[in-house]
C-alpha cells in the first residue's frame, strides 16, 4: 500500500491569497443586480403579479415574469451530456405552471443587491393552488425508469434469479432507504453575464464551459461563437454545477436591459433549484450456500423524479459487476412526484446503491459465520458478471487484502465504559470512463509550454495535474508548464465529473504531446520558428465512456475499513478510524488523489451520520435548506483517516492508465460504518443517516 503523500498545488498560492477569482468575483462596468423570487407552493400557476410596489423601489430597473419575460428555445446537448441538461427547468419564467415548491416564478433587477432583494419582498403573487403530492412513501405509483446515460437498461434480468433464491441454503431478505441529501458547494451558483456585440460573455460557476456554451447558443438562438463562458476558478459542484436556471436567467436579463447583469443564488434557493440527490428505498435479496458463495442477487430500487423532468437515481447499477452470481435481476422505478428534480451527486447511484449491497453483503456474512473480507473474496469474479468481458483490471482482492493488514483487522468487539467499540469493512467500486476531449501544446523558443483546454478546475486539483502530465509527456519541468483552463474559447473539453476529467483530459495532452515530439523529431537541430510550435490532441470514446473498439470492462475499486464508538445510553455514534485502499490505475499525482479519496471518504462519513434533507410533504419543501439545518461532517468528526493505494498498471484502460478517483472514495464508506455500528452493537441500521434515535430504537 502506498503511504499518504503530500505536495504542493499549482494554484495554492492563488487560492489562499484571494487573487483566484470565482464566478461572482467578476463584474462589468453598470451592473444590475438579479434577486430571484420562488414559488410559496408544491403544484398550480401564477395567476398574476401586482409589480407596482416593487417597481416604485429606488434603483429597481425591471420586474421579470412570465407575462413579460423573453421567448427561450429549447435547450439542445449531444448525447454525451443529455443527462446533464434538464430541459423544463432551464425554461425559465416560459409559462404560468408551478411544479415544485421553489420554482422560478420572478426575477427583480435593480441597481443594488439591497434594493432588489428588498423589491423582491414587495411583490404581490396570486397563485391557484392544486393539491400535490411530495412524499416518497409505499404504495406510491411507480414505473420503470427511462434508459439514461448510465442506466441503460433500467431493468435487466441474467438466469433465473426467482428460483435460484428459492433454492438457496441462505437468504437475505432486507429493506435500506437513504435520504435526500443536497449537494452544497461552498461556492455557490453564480453568473455574471454582459451582452457585447451581438453576443454574450458569462462568468458563470459551471463543471464544463463548453456544455454551458452549447446551451446558452440553442435557447437564445446565438452561434455557439457568440457565446463565451469562463469558469477559470469553481469553489466545488459534486455534480450540481452543470447547465442551471441560474445562468439562463442571467442571459434573459443582460439581452432584455442591454446591461450587465449578476445572478448570486442564496444558499436557501440552492436547495430547489440546482438538484439534490434522490432518496431511495432499495430492496437486496441474496441467495448463498451455506459458504457464502452467491447462487442469486436481486436489487430493487426505488427512486423520486419530478413532475417535469425524469431523472433516475441509479442505485442498482453497480450490483451488476461487483460480484459472481449466475442469477442475477435489477431494476430501478420512479415515483413522480410534485419535488424539485434530483440530480447527480457525487458518486450518482453508486453511493446509496452500494450502501444497500454491501450491508447485505455484510448481513449474509454474519448468517453464514464468515468474516465479511473472506465473504467478499470467495464471490470474486472471473470476468464482468454484467456483460461477460475480462477486467482491464481488477485488484478489489488486493485491496481488501492489504486493507485488512493496514487496518489491523478484525479485532473482536469491545466495551469502553459506556461505549461499545466495533469495525467494518466494505467494498467501493467506480466506472473508469473517458469522454471526447481536445487539447491544444504549444511550445515556445524560450522552452516554456502552453497547454490550453476547456477544462474546469473545481477544486480538485486539475490544474496541478495536468501539469503533472504535461511534464511527464513532455519530459519538462513542472516548472516550464503553464496550464490554460475554464473557458469555452479554448479547445473543446468534457466536463468535469463522472471522475473523467483526468483520463479525458490528460489522454488528449499526451496524444497533443506525441504530436508534438514529432514535429521536434523532424525539426532537427534547427531553432523553433519565432511562434513556437503548436500541436492538437485528441481523446476519443463512446457514449458509456470507454475508448471506441474496447473489449474489457473498465472500473476502479477500493476497500473501507471503518471503526466506531457507540454510547449505548445516547445512541451517539463516532467514526474514530477509517481507512481506504483502492486500486485506481496509475496515479499521476500523489497529493491530489489522496486529496479526492480522502474527501470522498469524510463526504461518505457525512452520508452514514449526518447529511439528510427533510422534506415537509406537507408543503413539498425542504424544511432544514441551510447549513444552519443541513449537517455535515466536520474536521472533529474525521479523527483518524488514511488513505493509500495499490501500484496497479492498466494500459488498456486508457492512454494515461489512470482510472477515476473523484467519487470511488464516497462509495462504500457509509457502509463500512453501519457494518461497524452492527459488530460493536448488534444492532442493524438500515436507514440512513445512522441518527441516535436509530440505535436508542433497536436496543433490546
Amino acid at each position: 500500500m502506498t503511504p499518504r503523500v503530500a505536495g504542493p498545488r499549482v494554484d495554492g498560492w492563488d487560492k489562499v491569497t484571494g487573487a483566484a477569482r470565482y464566478a461572482a468575483d467578476h463584474s462589468f462596468d453598470g451592473p444590475v443586480h438579479c434577486w430571484p423570487v420562488s414559488s410559496t407552493i408544491a403544484k398550480g400557476r401564477v395567476v398574476s403579479i401586482d409589480t407596482s410596489a416593487a417597481l416604485a423601489v429606488p434603483g429597481v430597473v425591471a420586474v421579470l415574469w412570465h407575462a413579460n419575460a423573453p421567448r427561450l428555445h429549447t435547450p439542445t446537448a449531444d448525447p454525451m451530456s443529455a443527462v446533464l441538461v434538464k430541459p423544463a427547468e432551464l425554461a425559465v419564467l416560459q409559462s404560468d405552471g408551478v411544479a415544485y415548491h421553489g420554482q422560478l416564478v420572478a426575477a427583480v433587477l435593480a441597481d443594488s443587491l439591497e434594493a432588489a432583494r428588498h423589491a423582491a419582498g414587495l411583490l404581490v403573487v396570486e397563485y391557484e393552488q392544486l393539491p400535490h403530492d411530495a412524499e416518497l412513501r409505499p404504495g406510491a405509483r411507480l414505473r420503470v425508469a427511462p434508459p439514461s446515460p448510465g442506466l441503460d437498461p433500467p431493468e435487466q434480468t441474467i438466469g433465473n434469479p426467482a428460483a435460484a433464491l428459492a433454492g438457496a441454503e441462505v437468504t437475505i431478505d432486507a429493506r435500506y432507504t437513504t435520504p435526500a441529501e443536497h449537494h452544497n458547494p461552498i461556492e455557490p451558483h453564480a453568473t455574471v453575464a454582459a451582452w457585447q456585440d451581438g453576443g454574450v460573455v458569462l462568468y458563470d460557476a459551471n463543471q464544463g464551459a463548453h456544455l454551458i456554451q452549447g446551451v446558452i447558443a440553442g435557447m437564445f438562438d446565438l452561434p455557439r461563437d457568440r457565446v463565451r463562458v469562463v469558469s477559470a476558478h469553481v469553489g466545488g459542484g459534486f455534480g450540481a454545477k452543470g447547465p442551471q436556471a441560474v445562468a439562463v436567467l442571467a442571459v434573459m436579463a443582460t439581452r432584455m436591459l442591454g446591461r450587465p447583469v449578476k445572478v448570486t443564488l442564496s444558499r436557501q434557493q440552492m436547495f430547489a433549484l440546482v438538484g439534490y440527490r434522490s432518496p431511495t428505498v432499495q430492496r437486496v435479496r441474496l441467495g448463498a450456500d451455506r459458504a457464502g458463495r452467491l447462487a442469486a442477487v436481486i436489487h430493487e430500487v426505488v427512486a423520486q423524479t419530478s413532475a417535469i423532468h425524469d431523472f433516475c437515481e441509479p442505485a442498482a447499477v453497480l450490483t451488476r459487476t461487483m460480484y459472481a452470481a449466475p442469477h442475477r435481476h435489477t431494476t430501478h422505478r420512479l415515483a413522480r412526484l410534485d419535488v424539485p428534480t434530483p440530480f447527480m451527486l457525487r458518486a450518482p447511484g453508486a453511493a446509496p446503491g452500494m450502501f444497500a449491497l454491501e450491508s447485505a453483503v455484510d448481513e449474509l456474512a454474519v448468517v453464514c459465520g464468515l468474516d465479511p473480507v473472506e465473504l467478499r473474496i470467495r464471490n470474486e469474479p472471473a470476468a464482468d458478471p454484467d456483460t461477460g468481458l475480462p477486467y482491464s483490471s481488477r485488484n478489489l482482492v488486493r485491496c481488501l487484502r492489504e486493507g485488512a493488514r493496514a487496518f489491523g483487522w478484525r479485532p473482536p468487539p469491545r466495551r469502553d465504559g459506556h461505549r461499545l467499540v466495533g469495525s467494518g469493512v466494505a467494498a467501493s467500486a467506480h466506472p473508469s470512463h473517458t469522454f471526447p476531449s481536445t487539447a491544444q501544446l504549444r511550445l515556445h523558443p524560450d522552452g516554456r509550454c502552453t497547454v490550453a483546454l476547456g477544462a474546469t478546475d473545481i477544486g480538485n486539483g486539475a490544474r496541478t495535474v495536468l501539469t503533472a502530465i504535461t511534464a511527464e509527456a513532455m519530459a519538462m519541468p513542472p516548472e516550464r508548464i503553464d496550464v490554460l483552463i475554464g473557458d469555452s474559447s479554448l479547445p473543446l473539453a468534457a466536463p468535469a465529473g463522472a471522475s473523467a476529467g483526468t483520463a479525458s483530459w490528460g489522454s488528449a495532452i499526451v496524444d497533443a504531446a506525441r504530436r508534438l515530439r514529432a514535429q521536434l523529431t523532424e525539426l532537427g537541430d534547427r531553432p523553433l520558428p519565432p511562434d513556437g510550435l503548436t500541436a492538437l490532441g485528441q481523446t476519443l470514446g463512446d457514449l458509456a465512456g470507454t475508448p471506441t473498439g474496447a473489449q474489457t470492462a473498465k472500473y476502479a475499486f477500493g476497500a473501507q475499513f471503518a471503526e466506531v464508538c457507540v454510547d449505548i445510553d445516547s445512541g451517539e455514534v463516532r467514526v474514530t478510524r477509517l481507512l481506504g485502499v483502492f486500486a485506481a490505475g496509475k496515479i499521476l499525482s500523489p497529493h491530489t488523489a489522496r486529496s479526492q479519496l480522502l474527501g470522498g471518504m469524510t463526504m461518505g462519513l457525512s452520508m452514514a451520520l449526518h447529511e439528510e434533507s427533510v422534506l415537509d410533504s406537507r408543503f413539498g419543501d425542504f424544511v432544514n435548506g441551510d447549513l444552519a439545518g443541513y449537517h455535515i461532517a466536520t474536521c472533529a468528526d474525521v479523527p483518524d483517516i488514511e488513505v493509500g493505494w495499490i501500484d496497479e498498471t492498466d494500459d488498456q484502460v486508457n492512454a494515461l492508465g489512470a482510472k477515476g478517483i473523484g467519487e470511488l472514495g464516497i462509495v462504500g464508506t457509509a457502509a463500512a460504518i453501519a457494518n461497524a455500528v452492527h459488530h460493536a452493537t448488534g444492532i442493524r441500521v438500515r436507514d440512513l443517516p445512522i441518527h441516535p434515535h436509530r440505535i436508542l430504537e433497536g436496543r433490546p
